[in-house]
């Protein structure tokens, strides 16, 4: 088990708009057609299928077991309505493993600041529950509006990876 907190129940964090809470199977219509977008999805190597939606679910649940957070379903919270995933996964970057940011805002919801203001809670999970120095974000080069947050949360490009079979820039951030 990698950041495990000792006291493993589920986690929900908020921020002055959103919530962000574990994922379900209940959540699979939702996050179907989250995964499906093929707009929302464009910087992913291919949009999801429904069956692969749920082992992306089943996927994150196992994360939380193992790791302690993943993905987390973004809520409006003054509507409950869902807007997308972010959360923090262990990522191999060569040989070490890093905190990862990640975020997925639907499309409907872009350009509203939501992606920087959970992926901001997100990085504060990485310092300040899992007591982690660094955090990290892999972009690829060609998704400016990732790019934008990263920056927007105080990160700066490190160096350049292979993953998944694409390029990425490696953002990090050091606990202040």
């Amino acid at each position: 088990m990698i950041g495990v907190r000792s006291d493993r129940r589920p986690v929900r964090l908020h921020t002055r708009r959103l919530t962000l809470r574990e994922l379900s199977a209940n959540d699979l219509d939702y996050v179907a057609g989250l995964l499906a977008d093929e707009v929302t999805m464009r910087f992913w190597p291919r949009p999801y299928t429904r069956s692969e939606a749920l082992e992306w679910i089943e996927r994150q649940r196992a994360r939380y077991e193992s790791d302690g957070c993943a993905f987390w379903l973004v809520l409006r919270t003054d509507t409950g309505e869902p807007i997308g995933q972010a959360g923090v996964l262990t990522q191999r970057i060569g040989d070490v493993t890093e905190w990862g940011l990640g975020y997925i805002i639907d499309r409907r919801h872009w350009r509203q600041g939501y992606a920087a203001e959970a992926a901001a809670e997100c990085l504060r999970f990485v310092f300040q529950e899992l007591d982690r120095a660094r955090a990290v974000a892999l972009v690829r080069p060609e998704n400016a509006p990732s790019i934008a947050v990263t920056r927007k949360l105080g990160m700066h490009e490190e160096s350049r990876t292979q993953y998944y079979g694409y390029e990425h820039i490696v953002f990090v951030r050091y606990r202040d």
